[in-house]
């Protein structure tokens, strides 16, 4: 009769999901679990330096691949650390597992003194849909299968299960665990909305003047790219996006209008259109809650909403039409009921009109990206890296004032090739180098590059190491000001400039990322940016360029408006 262990039932269950990373630190209580990892080649265990890092990663491998990805943290310390990390995902709806280890059954739940007890049930409760303790050996499989389900059905989110160290040591017979495939315990088919109403959308937006649809990220973690465009095309309706969104569809496509932070084309349609179909989005406050002015009069504008959640359904504004489905089913079936009340639509005239508005503001920029002023322009930085990288490169944005510059220059033409750290609900800094990591072990072939700001990039630096050991060829791009830049942008518009807390040292981060046996290398001109860059790609090293870009430059006027108008919906 073989035995084995709670971590080895553990890894069992995670292969059955096609768990291929498991991210983290190690801890003694998971040195079982460990151990059966490495006596698999089906999955692999990669040690972060942090906790948060970990999460970090876990949910960029969910975004980039739609699987969910899983973190571990032992007890206690390694607990707390990953909780910053889980937070993002949960803010984003992004399904991932955080596990962590606890002290044993009979020293927990409560605890009575033990080393680094902690009641990391309560802890995680408030960033995951559900968590539970897994207090027996015979019950892992039910819990870990449980996990999944929740995780990834409804509005997907982070689930969370803490695992006493007495049952991932306990070893009993292999023969009393019974572990399913996942069509067995949890939903694989993607669930259609209501046809009624499917069918009153279609007739709406066949008799629309200016049908709009606007794509959130719920839309791209459905794989819904392809269905939005195929509607798209045969309306000839314009097509917006939320920052989570960015990549439904090519942002050079003809029917494409830039509305993010402030893409005026984008923003003039979402005010103007008669009926606006917003897919897998809630209408955040980066989209000003779906209110006027920024968007059409409720009692003018027509909305039909889509989402996977009920929950979700006329949230933040009312919905004419409210249909609860999987965006790629649900779409593909508005398709084919729009096609029974109207022929394919011609060309709308307007949409020239709109493109121009657009035109107009990017041109605003060309004179900043075209800059050959020393410190570097941030603008000229972003323009000269998203000319340098392929179409298909996958870009991470971190930071305050470099993710505005980002949402803005930095074109997106791919679904999952953008991950932005600090533009989600989350607003959370600091996750750029471990979703970096993940996002080239998800897509090893394609390059990855991440723009962030130096206050973020600190955040994490340690994982260039974590990149140096694993071999990946990142390239990172630090936007150096010595300053919590956007911070200290605030500080200057409303407080005369009385700085504090806002100033760093000048760090040579490139000096740094030699040490951790990365390519490094400074730039100080324009002009060097792009061989700068070819340098970087050619190390096939993780690699940092240390760019020194001109500190006094804000984002653009505009963003006073977009500060103001968020402040306003705050009580601020």
């Amino acid at each position: 009769m073989a035995k084995i262990t709670g971590g080895e039932v553990l890894k069992r269950c995670l292969v059955q999901e096609n768990v291929r990373y498991v991210f983290g630190v190690c801890g003694a209580q998971f040195l079982p679990f460990l151990d059966a990892i490495y006596k698999d080649e089906r999955i692999e265990f990669i040690g972060t330096r942090h906790e948060a890092a970990a999460a970090h990663a876990a949910d960029a491998w969910t975004r980039v691949t739609g699987k969910p990805g899983v973190s571990i943290g032992t007890v206690g310390p390694g607990a707390a650390n990953l909780v910053a990390g889980v937070y993002p995902p949960s803010a984003d709806s992004i399904p991932v597992i955080a596990i962590t280890a606890q002290n044993q059954t009979w020293r927990s739940y409560p605890d009575h003194g033990s080393t680094q007890g902690l009641d990391q049930i309560s802890l995680f409760k408030g960033v995951t849909k559900w968590n539970a303790v897994v207090s027996h050996w015979e019950r892992i499989p039910e819990l870990v299968h449980q996990a999944f389900r929740i995780a990834t059905s409804g509005r997907p989110g982070p689930v969370h299960l803490d695992f006493p160290s007495d049952v991932m040591f306990q070893a009993e017979d292999e023969n009393e665990v019974k572990i399913v495939p996942p069509k067995s315990y949890r939903p694989i088919e993607r669930p259609v909305g209501d046809i009624s109403l499917i069918d009153q959308a279609a007739k709406m937006l066949a008799g629309a003047k200016l049908p709009l649809i606007h794509a959130g990220g719920g839309l791209i973690r459905s794989q819904a790219s392809e269905e939005l465009i195929q509607l798209a095309e045969y309306l000839q309706a314009p097509v917006t996006t939320s920052v989570q969104g960015k990549g439904a569809i090519p942002e050079d496509h003809s029917l494409c209008l830039i509305s993010s932070c402030f893409g005026t084309g984008g923003l003039v349609v979402q005010a103007d259109a008669d009926v606006v179909l917003l897919v897998g989005g809630r209408l955040a406050d980066l989209e000003f809650w779906g209110q006027p002015p920024l968007w059409g009069d409720p009692a003018q504008q027509k909305l039909i909403q889509i989402d996977i959640s009920g929950d979700m359904i006329g949230l933040n504004r009312s919905v004419d039409i409210g249909i609860v489905g999987d965006a790629k089913s649900t779409l593909r079936a508005l398709l084919e009921a729009l096609k029974k009340y109207t022929p394919k639509k011609e060309e709308r005239e307007s949409l020239q009109s709109y493109k121009q508005v657009e035109k107009d503001w990017l041109e605003g920029f060309k004179e900043m990206c075209e800059s050959d002023s020393v410190p570097i322009h941030p603008a000229r930085l972003v323009k000269e890296a998203r000319e340098f990288f392929p179409r298909d490169a996958i870009a991470v944005s971190d930071g305050g004032n470099t993710s505005v510059w980002c949402v803005r220059l930095n074109r997106i033409y791919e679904p999952n090739t953008f991950l932005s750290c600090s533009s989600g609900d989350a607003g959370h800094l600091g996750a750029g180098i471990p979703y970096a990591i993940a996002a080239k072990l998800a897509a090893p072939s394609k390059q990855v590059y991440c723009v962030t700001g130096d206050g973020s990039f600190g955040l994490n630096i340690q994982e260039l190491e974590t990149a140096s050991r694993l071999q990946l060829p990142i390239v990172f791009i630090v936007h150096s000001d010595s300053a919590w830049g956007m911070i200290k942008a605030g500080q200057t518009a409303s407080f005369e400039k009385r700085y504090i807390g806002v100033d760093l040292g000048d760090i040579r981060y490139d000096e740094i990322a030699r040490g951790m046996n990365c390519y490094g290398e400074r730039v100080v001109k324009p002009s060097e940016i792009k061989p700068a860059l070819q340098r970087a790609v050619d190390s096939k090293l993780p690699a940092v360029l240390d760019v020194i870009i001109d500190k006094e430059v804000l984002p653009s006027p505009d963003l006073e408006a977009c500060v103001a108008q968020w402040l306003e919906g705050c009580g601020g």
